[in-house]
């Protein structure tokens, strides 16, 4: 490839040639830069460049450099490298004329290549090796390769560095044709033993912004000579070795090494001719040093064997040492363990320290083949202690506890110091005695049991059970009822325990309503003496059977009378009647109670409530309907199996009493009083007519002025007070009657008929037939201040 073009290209014959202008551009410009305002600076007309068809004449060389018509400017066209288009040559320039015709003109044209730092430093060879003896001297010199820069000036090489420089230096010479000559000089003995291969790195800089550099990796590797002695690893050596060790057995190796290599570090090892016993003795590997008996040891001849042993290279040069072979004692003989004195059994409170054995121990080997040391387990609350010389005391460590173990076997092993150790041993057992230190624990802290009413007495209700850690009689446990009271009476007469088993008996049959619940203590006693004990709350819960049937509070069934509740006959639908009131002195579900109508003279006129009892109109009361009621009410628990009572309501549908009265001769009574029906019906007629004469008379004499109100009283049903049953509002909640029955009388000034308005709360009227009384009685609530009111209300 062609590196340069002519500085000065030949050019076509014009008839007029102008002047030269020049330019400057620093290389590997971009396309398209601007090299010049070639028509400002030769004086010419945007427009003549135009006309006279203006063009760059290179010569026929590349045409790195092109005119722009319209701006009358040169651009670069290709991609200018000084280093390819001039090489080392400076300065560098492109010559080139600007032709232009009608008139045909012709402008000579210079720009100058200047160099940019755009190469760096590079070697030929990326690495350099060198072989080297240690024994070179200081000053030798190593010719390396110089570095190469294709820029120029500044941005050429400028200079070199060596690293590490702890053995060579650089150094550059000048040669007669102006070229520098790079050599690496030894400033410091090489040493193979030291550094076998040495790494260099020759760096070559320019001096360009920014620096750049190239490197050349440089290995030295150092050859041996045999500059080195062997040397043993230890100026003496020791072994031990037994005395029935057999022929053939390694004592010790020998070791030595030379720093050399190859032939000059082999080496021999060989056993100094000075004592001719030892070749009968001993003999030594050449090669690995390793030193082996041949012959017999005897530790009552010799106990001491020294050795002297050589190594050589193969130039000659040598080292000695020493081996010293100490014969050791045979431990052939184990420790021989006597028992002096034991004791076969201790009690647990034993204070620490008490002695259970002494031993005597001996062993006959020597040194430390003979010196014996006893030990036992660690886990067990015994320690072994030497007294005398030859004698060891075997005595308890901490409080012993039977209940955690009531037997130790206690392991002596006596052990001497040899190698193999040989040890003998003898196995001491121990019995701990029980003292009664542990009272009887129950198995919870509390206890809740359970038993359901009406129990048979004797009957068992559960056990309690304790414990005890002793042993034998110590752990006998006995159970105690602790003396208490249950609402003043023995707890004895409630429950007992046996004294054995722990299990508590019913004394007597149970009854949940009178007692729910009731707690006394257990004490549970060893047979230790003296006698330890723990106590224990027991508590009793009695359940609830269905054992009592419900009780009817209200109507009250007396065998004397017959209650009968009125009901008008204009009553509405869900007009209240009464209230049947019934209690049951169960708990919980036995307790619940439910009302159901089990017979009536019209079941499609009355119904009962199911929870609360309430007897109510399930339709309007018609003239057809019968007088005289009878309602059957049974009242059930919801105990299992179901108790229930019964109750008997008589009911009179009528608006006045008059018309009751004349239906009620008729009225069925209980079987006791089927056989006096005539004349208890008589009676009762005669006393209701009585007293129906005497308040008429009492009404009209002191109030004669309202008679017309005395003839609405009359001829009304006015209602009266209904009997309720001690502690009425108290039934446990199982249903009430309101304490007050509310009514309103509506009348009229000239009317003889009045209306009586029922509240659907509480306006009740109730009839007592009693028919041992002489006349009929109503007893009507709030009679008197109803009759006195002037000012009620009228419609």
């Amino acid at each position: 490839m062609r590196r340069q073009v002519l500085l000065f290209l030949s050019v076509l014959c014009v008839s007029d040639v102008q002047g030269q202008v020049s330019y400057s551009i620093p290389e590997e410009m971009a396309k398209g830069s601007v090299v010049g305002t070639i028509a400002h600076d030769l004086g010419l007309d945007v427009k003549r460049l135009k006309s006279g068809k203006a063009r760059v004449y290179m010569g026929g060389g590349v045409g790195y450099i092109g005119l722009n018509k319209e701006r009358g400017v040169l651009v670069i066209q290709d991609r200018i490298d000084r280093e390819v288009l001039c090489g080392e040559t400076s300065p560098c320039a492109l010559h080139f004329q600007l032709i232009l015709e009608n008139p045909m003109e012709l402008f000579r044209v210079a720009v100058e290549i200047t160099d940019i730092n755009d190469n760096s430093p590079g070697f030929t060879n990326a690495e350099k090796r060198f072989e080297i003896s240690e024994s070179a001297v200081i000053g030798s010199k190593f010719v390396l390769e110089s570095a190469i820069d294709s820029d120029i000036g500044m941005n050429g090489l400028q200079k070199y560095s060596l690293t590490p420089t702890d053995n060579f230096v650089l150094k550059l010479e000048n040669q007669a044709d102006g070229s520098k000559k790079l050599e690496m000089v030894l400033q410091k003995p090489l040493d193979r033993e030291t550094q076998e291969n040495i790494s260099l790195l020759l760096t070559a800089i320019d001096g360009g912004e920014p620096q750049m550099s190239g490197t050349m990796q440089i290995f030295v590797s150092v050859l041996d000579v045999n500059d080195n002695a062997p040397a043993f690893a230890k100026s003496l050596y020791s072994a031990k070795i037994q005395e029935n060790a057999p022929k053939g057995t390694k004592i010790t190796t020998v070791s030595a090494s030379d720093k050399d290599i190859g032939s000059h570090g082999d080496v021999s090892y060989l056993i100094s001719p000075s004592k001719r016993f030892l070749y009968e003795m001993f003999k030594i590997d050449s090669k690995s040093g390793e030193i082996i008996l041949i012959g017999e040891i005897d530790y009552e001849k010799a106990n001491v064997y020294q050795i002297d042993v050589e190594v050589v290279d193969s130039g000659g040069l040598s080292d000695s040492s020493k081996v010293i072979v100490e014969v050791t004692d045979v431990n052939d003989n184990h420790p021989q363990i006597n028992i002096v004195s034991k004791s076969e059994s201790i009690q647990e409170d034993s204070p620490t320290n008490t002695v259970i054995a002494m031993l005597s121990v001996n062993d006959p080997d020597s040194e430390n083949n003979g010196n014996v040391e006893c030990d036992i387990d660690h886990d067990i609350p015994f320690k072994i202690q030497t007294t005398l010389i030859g004698f060891y005391t075997l005595f308890t460590e901490v409080t012993l506890d039977r209940e955690r173990s009531s037997e130790y076997n206690i392991t002596v092993t006596c052990s001497d110091e040899g190698v193999p150790s040989l040890s003998s041993s003898v196995t001491l057992t121990l019995q701990i005695s029980d003292v009664n230190d542990n009272p009887p624990v129950f198995e919870r802290s509390s206890y809740e049991a359970y038993i359901v009413e009406n129990n048979t007495p004797g009957l068992s209700i559960f056990t309690v059970r304790a414990r005890d850690a002793d042993w034998n009689q110590n752990a006998r446990v006995s159970y105690i009822l602790e003396d208490s009271s249950v609402n003043g009476v023995p707890v004895s007469s409630y429950v007992s325990v046996s004294a054995d088993s722990g299990v508590i008996h019913a004394v007597r049959s149970f009854d949940y309503e009178q007692i729910k619940d009731f707690q006394f203590h257990v004490k549970a006693q060893d047979g230790g003496s003296p006698p330890l004990s723990s106590n224990v709350t027991v508590k009793i819960l009695i359940q609830d059977q269905n054992d009592n049937p419900p009780q009817v509070l209200y109507p009250v069934q007396s065998g004397g009378s017959v209650v009968a509740e009125m009901v008008p006959r204009s009553a509405d639908v869900g007009y209240l009647v009464t209230k049947v009131v019934a209690v049951d002195v169960d708990s919980g579900q036995n307790a619940w109670l439910s009302y159901k109508l089990q017979k009536a003279t019209d079941r499609a006129l009355f119904e009962v409530g199911l929870q609360n009892g309430e007897i109510r109109t399930i339709r309007q009361v018609t003239d057809k309907d019968a007088v005289k009621q009878r309602l059957t009410v049974i009242v059930e628990d919801n105990g299992q199996p179901s108790r229930s009572a019964t109750v008997i309501v008589n009911v009179a549908v009528a608006d006045s009493f008059p018309e009751v009265l004349s239906e009620f001769t008729d009225f069925p009574h209980d079987k006791e009083y089927n056989d006096n029906l005539t004349f208890y019906l008589v009676l009762a007629l005669a006393v209701v007519s009585f007293l129906f004469i005497t308040c008429l008379v009492v009404i009209i004499s002191v109030k004669i002025y309202r008679w017309r109100q005395s003839r609405i009283l009359y001829q009304s049903n006015l209602p009266v007070i209904p009997y309720y049953p001690p502690r009425y509002s108290d039934t446990l909640g199982t249903g009430t009657l309101q304490h007050v029955y509310n009514y309103e009388v509506c009348r009229t000034t000239d009317s003889r008929k009045s209306d009586c308005k029922f509240g659907r709360a509480g306006s009740e009227n109730v009839l007592i037939m009693d028919p041992s009384s002489t006349g009929t009685m109503q007893r009507i609530q709030n009679e008197k201040s109803i009759l006195d009111e002037p000012d009620s209300p009228l419609e």
